[in-house]
């Protein structure tokens, strides 16, 4: 399928894959750090930002979105990428690992390590956010979203510095969350994975310390189920950890990229 992605730098290929809801424009912060050294393939998920859905009767798991990123590599002619994954798309990135299709992983807060009440958490949180971009009058938002207090009140699930973010940004991205058409069939069922695997390739584990999402201790269970795993906190940072300190993310991008 065709997949929707921005594309830049030279080097050795790094495929960059977004969460639930979001799309490629959230890894920006880090996007020329990272194309100064790689390649960079920054890719909008079936049914998420401007690609396409998955065809009908998909079930929207972890293999459909694999099948899905392994299939634009081939078509771009890209053999085993460097892949960074933040949440669900760290997920991904693990299991590319794992199938030999990616030359090392490196996964922010990525999904598949939780027990139920944090999956029923986190879905809940998901969900919550999904309604209020969903339901809140434009004006509502706009208003809110221009104060310091107003971000971290709507975005601090995600951010660690909700407050330090653009509103014009976040109103764009809230849309993009909104007219998602990948997003319930995503939560029912590709991120109610429990995960778990032996990866041959080097992975990198980085989880965000204000991760208030999927919550930090999970990064333990992440080191347990994935053995061999480094594994790296990101002070100050929350679930979606790119704009809230680019400059770390990018180095801890670009040093696992070298293992």
């Amino acid at each position: 399928m065709d997949l929707v992605y921005d594309r830049r730098g030279s080097g050795e290929p790094l495929l960059l894959l977004h969460g639930i809801g979001d799309r490629w424009q959230t890894w920006a912060p880090v996007l020329d750090l990272l194309a100064a050294e790689h390649d960079v393939i920054a890719v909008d998920l079936p049914g998420f930002g401007a690609s396409p859905p998955l065809p009908p009767g998909s079930a929207y798991d972890l293999d459909d979105f694999v099948a899905a990123v392994e299939g634009l590599c081939a078509d771009l002619g890209v053999e085993r990428p460097h892949v960074a994954g933040n949440s669900l798309g760290g997920m991904i990135a693990l299991e590319l690992g794992r199938r030999g299709s990616a030359r090392t992983v490196t996964a922010l807060s990525p999904a598949g390590f939780w027990n139920g009440p944090e999956i029923a958490y986190a879905t809940a949180g998901l969900r919550f956010l999904r309604a209020v971009a969903r339901s809140s009058p434009p004006g509502l938002a706009v208003r809110v979203l221009a104060t310091r207090a107003g971000r971290a009140v709507m975005t601090g699930l995600i951010y660690g510095r909700p407050g330090s973010y653009d509103p014009d940004e976040l109103m764009v991205g809230a849309a993009a969350l909104a007219n998602a058409p990948g997003f319930a069939r995503t939560l029912s069922n590709g991120l109610r994975v429990r995960y778990h695997a032996t990866i041959s390739v080097p992975v990198t584990i980085a989880w965000g310390t204000r991760d208030r999402l999927l919550l930090p201790w999970q990064a333990a269970r992440a080191n347990r189920a994935v053995p061999g795993v480094r594994g790296v906190w990101l002070p100050g940072c929350g679930h979606v950890p790119m704009g809230d300190d680019p400059a770390m993310v990018a180095k801890v991008i670009l040093e696992a990229a070298k293992l």
